[in-house]
């Protein structure tokens, strides 16, 4: 998953979202800087009953859940492939790198960036295409 200072730089940087569902995205500065939130139609959660018989239930909303939230306070936290659909034609490759060190290389626009995961790498990569 991609890390969090990338998704916020992402932000920063003037990538803009359009929330569907399944997209990933942080609540900063609100006291859940550690949790990753999926958009998603309806609330299933994991619960067990006094036996510790794992449910799933299916909720419209949680009792700790926001009311509402801008979008546009959130940070969207992208999978690879929305990464590289928003590299576009700019992307030429993604190559795993060989132990010890290991990681992901990205190409775009002839130009390489590495990362440990390919998210970050994809990331790194699109980060260098906003700024130009």
């Amino acid at each position: 998953m991609l890390s969090r200072d990338l998704a916020i730089a992402l932000r920063d940087a003037g990538l803009r979202w359009t929330p569907v569902t399944g997209d990933r995205f942080l609540v900063p500065d609100r006291d859940l800087d550690d949790e990753v939130f999926v958009l998603s139609d309806m609330v299933i959660e994991e619960v067990r009953l006094p036996d510790g018989t794992p449910v799933l239930a299916f909720n419209g909303t949680t009792e700790w859940a926001l009311d509402a939230l801008e979008a546009s306070e959130a940070v969207w936290v992208p999978h690879e492939d929305q990464l590289r659909v928003l590299l576009g034609e700019t992307f030429e490759s993604l190559e795993p790198l060989p132990a010890p060190g290991g990681g992901f290389a990205v190409t775009a626009s002839g130009e390489r960036y590495v990362d440990v995961s390919a998210d970050d790498a994809y990331a790194r990569a699109l980060l260098g295409v906003l700024s130009r």
